[in-house]
């Protein structure tokens, strides 16, 4: 059961959002940055589906590209006029924030990110997504444009009855620390990433 806290303005570098405070029944707390909300404009809202990740969000990590995917989401989302992003508490892939930096030390050691999290008995992916529905109805949402690499977010949106009406890529921060994290999700993960995305590197 997710349930709405409340709600404030969040001036941004890359515009003002409104930001609304959602809290399952566990106490834990998730985030849905939103502009143009509710909706009285023709246009499909681009919504973003963000699993936090406090090394790429906050402190700039190389390792993976969720830091460029954020704010290239927030800047795409204003620019638009119309979207949200819904930052989920779900830490490296679901695992936690010490079981991630445990992986990251078995990625040190050769291992690649799917690899690392199976060899410390994880799932190479435990989110779950249920909690889009609830924050998504609160800002009169049923239909977006989903910025994402992931087929599993298309497909879990769908079941819940909020129809992916496109999906728009979201390839960036590609550097020499994170081709081989990208290759794997590509290649392993099934992710929509391929060779040539990777050779955008600098």
């Amino acid at each position: 059961m997710y349930k709405f806290i409340t709600k404030a303005k969040l001036p941004t570098i890359h515009g003002e959002f409104d930001i609304h405070i959602f809290e399952n029944e566990d106490g834990q707390e998730h985030i849905l940055l939103s502009t143009g909300l509710p909706n009285k404009s023709d246009k499909l809202p681009i919504v973003r589906i963000h699993s936090e990740c406090l090394t790429g969000d906050a402190f700039g990590s190389l390792k993976c590209d969720c830091g460029p995917q954020l704010n290239a989401a927030m800047s795409a989302i204003q620019a638009h006029g119309v979207g949200a992003i819904l930052y989920l508490r779900q830490e490296g892939r679901g695992i936690g924030l010490t079981n991630k930096i445990r992986a990251y030390a078995l990625q040190d050691q050769g291992h690649d990110t799917l690899e690392a999290n199976l060899l410390l008995g994880l799932p190479a992916d435990a989110r779950t997504y249920e909690m889009c529905q609830a924050m998504l109805a609160h800002v009169g949402i049923n239909q977006v444009a989903l910025m994402t690499n992931n087929p599993n977010k298309v497909n879990e949106l769908n079941e819940l009855g909020i129809t992916v009406v496109k999906r728009i890529p979201l390839i960036v921060g590609i550097n020499q620390h994170n081709t081989s994290y990208l290759t794997v999700k590509g290649e392993r993960m099934n992710h929509y990433i391929n060779t040539d995305d990777l050779s955008q590197k600098p």
